[in-house]
């Protein structure tokens, strides 16, 4: 069956037997929102782009990330107008600022204050990330996705079925996607599929962090590592996702 366009990256991500395919596309889509960000097409010299930057600005996760990145011109360029845009919001919040008022009782017994325009600008401030956001959609579409081929392509469900399952955030996902993409047929299929995948590969990544402990046990200093070598950065994976052991992503 001849793949289309939108298939391609999914069908990847099972192919390359990671610990979990969403981990596998979610780092390769912010690796290229990165590059799209800071890269050699520089992106953030176009208005259009910074208008979306200024407004969603970014978290403190990728904020770093962009700093290892490595352009720092690149970087320099986002915030100016960042800046921009910021100070005169922050004139303007100022300018009309009123101070909640707390009664005696409240302070006496810790009632919280109720919350201001202020506080809620800048909680706004933070809900928001050009990366994060970005991410998240692509994400929803590599769901919609995974159902799709899981509906019309049986020979992808063998390949789901001699993977090494996913990890337990975007199990998650995938569980909140079956209730939305799947009859109740469909989904007690895939939950035939997947219940029995996810246990045994938890029970594998278990298995392999038990043998790397015992190996710096002095009666096994000789024997074979096995598979565990690497059983603490993919135990860590299989629970939350991502990769904890990848050094930074750098400007290539």
């Amino acid at each position: 069956m001849k793949e289309k366009l939108y298939e391609i990256p999914m069908n990847d991500a099972i192919d390359a037997n990671d610990e979990c395919p969403f981990c596998y596309l979610e780092q390769k889509g912010e690796e290229e929102l990165m590059d799209f960000v800071l890269g050699s097409c520089a992106s953030y010299m176009e208005s259009d782009t910074r208008e979306k930057t200024d407004r969603a600005g970014f978290c403190r996760t990728h904020q770093k990330r962009m700093f290892e990145y490595g352009n720092a011109l690149g970087n320099g360029w986002i915030l100016k107008t960042y800046y921009k845009k910021l100070i005169i919001e922050m004139q303007e919040e100022f300018k009309t600022f009123s101070p909640g008022k707390k009664s005696l009782k409240d302070r006496i017994t810790g009632k919280k204050a109720e919350e201001t325009p202020l506080s809620r600008w800048i909680g706004e401030k933070e809900k928001t990330c050009y990366i994060c956001d970005r991410s998240f959609e692509l994400h929803e579409r590599y769901i919609a996705t995974f159902f799709h081929l899981y509906k019309k392509d049986a020979s992808f469900t063998e390949k789901i079925k001699s993977s090494k399952g996913f990890c337990l955030h975007h199990f998650g996902d995938l569980m909140r996607g079956a209730d939305r993409y799947l009859n109740d047929e469909e989904r007690g299929k895939l939950y035939s599929v997947v219940f029995p995948l996810m246990l045994q590969n938890i029970e594998r990544v278990s298995g392999d962090i038990d043998w790397f402990i015992e190996k710096y046990d002095y009666l096994n200093r000789d024997a074979d590592w096995k598979q565990s070598k690497d059983a603490v950065q993919r135990g860590m994976q299989k629970i939350r996702g991502g990769y904890p052991a990848n050094p930074p992503y750098k400007q290539r």
